[in-house]
């Protein structure tokens, strides 16, 4: 992240505006640091106005991921206080994958991956548009082939 970034992010993180769970302040300014998940690991947390807006409206919360190549990966994200939007980021800020809908017609968001590249992945909780924030819980899991 630039030095304009930091800056930006510092004042919005003044104002209330972005999460302290994402970034850190270190003796060069502030650094994005996203609270590290394990496969398996359950996050139980709550979506704010105080997190990274995302310029549509609504706002995001990151939290990174270390996945190896070959890994099967189900993240799911679930929520009764808002339209759950769950979005898997390369590295470099790449979207690799994203969901909305689940397959059982609610609007939680279930997304299977199987990973290409081992590396650190951010896994990015939203609400979908300006649907608002609240409760969520959010869990990655690696999945294992069945043995026959």
């Amino acid at each position: 992240m630039n030095r304009y970034c930091c800056a930006v992010m510092a004042g919005l993180i003044g104002l209330g505006f972005a999460t302290a769970n994402s970034y850190a302040e270190t003796g060069n300014g502030l650094v994005y640091r996203p609270a590290l998940i394990a496969s398996g690991q359950e996050i139980k947390d709550r979506l704010t106005e105080a997190d990274i807006p995302t310029g549509e409206g609504g706002f995001a919360r990151d939290y990174a991921v270390n996945l190896t190549e070959g890994d099967q990966v189900a993240i799911d994200l679930l929520s009764d206080d808002f339209d759950s939007l769950v979005i898997l980021l390369a590295r470099d800020g790449t979207t690799v994958a994203e969901n909305d809908d689940g397959p059982d017609g609610s609007t939680n968001s279930l997304l299977f991956m199987r990973i290409t590249e081992t590396g650190r992945y951010v896994v990015r909780v939203r609400a979908f548009g300006e649907t608002g924030g609240g409760e969520f819980s959010l869990k990655v899991t690696r999945l294992q082939p069945i043995e026959e």
